[in-house]
């Protein structure tokens, strides 16, 4: 490694700063270290090389190792994944960062991971859900075996928790935004089980005829729509055969009549509040947007569709997903399993304005 001398002298620039040029031992490559006076550049000289010294003796971090995972991924995970990894980093772990990878105990790990459990988000005023906890724990094992492959976390985690959920009538739903500004958007959750990222990404080139292809979405990174080209996983990559009802809103949108664009156009926030305020303005009770899917995931039990393709036109994977699922399914059997879902759609849909005896129950 060349080292700094403290005696020697910083050369002027003609700006007037003074400068010191050293080699990175890292990189081999020649980097200048300028500041306003002659004595902070071969301060900050110094500084810079004594940090690289502590390095080359205590190796990573166990916060530099997350940030070069992140770094070696960041062009092959998604923009979201990408991004939800760098608030882990960011706030999470916080007590563990600074520690040498090689110093770091399977003790220090647990007793880390038993604070996130009992932290308490500023902004919700609830603690961090037990899949949050197993993402951080994930991407903290996932940096250190890249960094030290012998290094396997046995960390205990919490529980995964199961929930009952009840959900309004479909046909509440519809009533409520019948004839609204969410309504295109509402049923393509509702009666397709499209995800909000999906619905954003759709465009006049989705619809080919009555068949609408899932082949994009648009996700929300650092407050930006980003375009991704493909779906978030290779199931979610379908194709819908587009009921009338839907058919006829996308037609009236201003892309579709321009010939090109997104036929939603309304943003992530915006979309959910309108959202809510139609269901409260109708009395139904409040769901998340994403619960739209699980309604659906309901309607398909109660109506008795097979799992094969309740899972394609959800889009969902299990351990039983067959490798090819197209192979298969588009056959007069899902055309019937099509027409069986759309008839029961179709139904609330003209039954929009009166009230369903009963709700649908959905466990997840």
């Amino acid at each position: 490694m060349e080292r700094v001398s403290i005696m020697a002298r910083a050369s002027q620039l003609p700006s007037g700063a003074w400068r010191v040029r050293v080699t990175d031992p890292d990189t081999g490559k020649r980097i200048s270290i300028t500041a306003p006076t002659e004595r902070e550049a071969n301060y900050k000289a110094l500084e810079f090389e004594l940090g690289k010294d502590r390095k080359a003796r205590i190796g990573k971090t166990v916060g530099e190792a997350i940030d070069d995972y992140i770094a070696l991924k960041d062009g092959v995970l998604s923009p979201t994944t990408i991004q939800g990894y760098r608030k882990i980093r960011r706030v999470s772990l916080q007590g563990l960062m600074d520690i040498p990878v090689k110093n770091l105990t399977q003790q220090q790990v647990q007793a880390a991971i038993n604070e996130e459990c009992k932290r308490v988000s500023p902004r919700t005023g609830r603690r961090q859900s037990p899949k949050s906890i197993h993402n951080m724990h994930g991407l903290l094992s996932a940096a250190l075996s890249l960094e030290c492959p012998d290094f396997v976390l046995r960390t205990t985690l919490p529980a995964k928790q199961k929930r009952l959920l009840e959900l309004p009538p479909a046909a509440d739903v519809i009533r409520a935004v019948k004839g609204t500004d969410v309504e295109l958007p509402v049923l393509l959750a509702l009666w397709l089980s499209l995800s909000m990222s999906e619905i954003r990404g759709l465009t006049v080139s989705s619809l080919h005829g009555d068949v609408l292809y899932i082949e994009q979405v648009v996700v929300d990174v650092d407050g930006l729509p980003v375009v991704k080209k493909a779906t978030k996983a290779y199931e979610r990559t379908r194709e819908h055969r587009l009921p009338q009802e839907i058919l006829r809103l996308v037609e009236q949108t201003e892309a579709y009549r321009q010939g090109n664009g997104f036929l939603v156009t309304t943003n992530r926030q915006t979309l959910i509040k309108r959202f809510h305020r139609y269901l409260a303005a109708a009395g139904v009770p409040i769901i998340t947007f994403h619960q739209l899917r699980h309604l659906n995931a309901s309607v398909m039990l109660a109506l008795g569709v097979p799992n094969l393709y309740a899972q394609e036109r959800g889009g969902w994977s299990t351990d039983h997903t067959l490798k090819s699922v197209y192979q298969h399914t588009f056959s007069a059997e899902r055309s019937r399993v099509d027409s069986l879902i759309d008839d029961f759609f179709k139904q609330a849909y003209r039954q929009a304005d009166t009230k369903m005896d009963t709700a649908l129950n959905f466990t997840r």
